[in-house]
């Protein structure tokens, strides 16, 4: 803790680590994001298999995604409605159930595709409630750093999975690997369960009211509209729907630099892993000048991805990736202040409506990227977003800055 008048210290990942809750929360959520990558390679492995369909093993693999567009406005709010433990257990428990069906060898398409989107439903409440649990876990920057320790995990955790999805896949076959799925799911419920200790709903300025769930949602994204802070922030929060056109034109730019499987691989890779340096890097900078650089790191992140208009090879490519992703570390920073800046009784709804707004922009970005590059190189694609990215980013800077004054 800093004294009085002294500039708060950076809180470490050991003093993270040291809460038990966090420990157990965050074992859970090592073992459900590995599961959920195999699951998504099995499910589009599955699909190619039976129908020989590229386009339905990518719609497939959509359907992964595209549920968080409904499920954060709809059920980011029982977050605020019930017991965020009880939230995320019963998630967890119901998502293993699914799953496990998903995994019963011959299961109809159409049964999977309906199971697939009933699981993806969940992750919304699931998210908003493990979010606003933290939030009242811990405080400052403890909390910054435990967002930050959580967001290194998920990339961490994603790259293993991408890795390693399609060797288990084929060792084990895709219903084993669904079940492995369900069995992650399984375990995260009883860690929660057993790890997190259970706290009471949270409450507004007025105990007694408790408002429709229409009137949670427009009062959640009233909030946001009204507090120029907030509306900034979540601003700052959808950069990534201009750099995640790299991610999104990996395999088009690998082939145009004379790239196959192997080197699309790499540069899917670059970003993701280049943000986890970046975390860590950042980690180790006092709080208020952290504070200070989400501005400029986060027009960075974009500003980087411009250098791709010169179509350099693959490796000065996967440099500039890397460079982008180590800027991107300003987002968990963005993602903990915007939390923090709620009231703890609308947190849930609030978080849902902001993760929808990232899905959205992340959505759009890759479809816009994906059309633009059948009529330009990917490189230039990727370098125009970096344009835009630069004019966008510096205009949700600019206000933040104001508005924080």
């Amino acid at each position: 803790m800093s004294r009085p008048g002294q500039p708060e210290r950076s809180a470490t990942y050991a003093e993270v680590f040291a809460d038990a809750e966090f420990r157990w929360s965050w074992l859970a959520l090592v073992g459900s994001v590995i599961g959920d990558q195999l699951a998504r390679v099995a499910l589009a492995v599955l699909v190619f298999d039976r129908t020989g369909s590229a386009g339905l093993s990518a719609l497939t693999y959509a359907l992964t995604m595209l549920p968080d567009v409904v499920s954060g406005p709809l059920l980011g709010g029982l977050a605020d409605r019930f017991p965020r433990r009880q939230i995320m257990v019963s998630c967890d428990a119901a998502r293993a159930v699914l799953v496990a069906m998903m995994a019963i060898p011959g299961t109809p398409l159409w049964i999977l595709c309906v199971l697939l989107v009933a699981v993806q439903l969940l992750a919304a409440p699931f998210q908003s409630a493990r979010t606003a649990f933290l939030a009242t876990l811990m405080t400052g920057d403890t909390y910054r750093a435990a967002v930050g320790l959580s967001t290194v995990t998920v990339q961490a955790a994603q790259l293993a999975g991408f890795v390693a999805g399609g060797t288990i896949v084929a060792l084990l076959g895709s219903s084993q690997a669904l079940a492995l799925n369900a069995l992650s799911f399984a375990v995260s419920a009883v860690l929660l369960r057993f790890g997190v200790r259970e706290r009471p709903v949270p409450m507004g300025d007025d105990p007694t009211a408790r408002p429709s769930w229409w009137g949670s949602l427009v009062a959640g994204a009233r909030l946001v509209w009204n507090n120029r802070r907030l509306r900034y922030l979540l601003a700052l929060i959808c950069v990534p729907g201009f750099y995640i056109t790299v991610e999104g034109l990996a395999t088009p730019y690998a082939v145009s630099v004379g790239g196959g499987p192997i080197a699309a691989g790499i540069l899917f890779a670059a970003n993701p892993a280049g943000q986890v340096v970046g975390i860590l890097a950042a980690s180790r900078i006092a709080p208020a000048r952290r504070m200070a650089m989400m501005g400029p790191l986060a027009i960075g992140t974009c500003a980087v991805l411009i250098g791709c208009v010169f179509q350099p090879g693959l490796w000065v490519t996967v440099v500039l990736w890397m460079v982008s992703g180590m800027c991107a570390c300003f987002m968990p920073l963005a993602q903990a202040t915007f939390v923090q800046e709620i009231p703890d009784a609308q947190r849930g709804q609030v978080i849902g409506l902001a993760r929808t707004a990232l899905v959205v922009a992340q959505g759009m970005g890759i479809l816009v990227a994906g059309a633009a590059a059948d009529h330009w190189k990917p490189a230039m694609v990727v370098a125009v977003a970096g344009v835009l990215g630069v004019v966008y980013a510096a205009g949700a800077a600019r206000g933040y800055r104001r508005a924080a004054i």
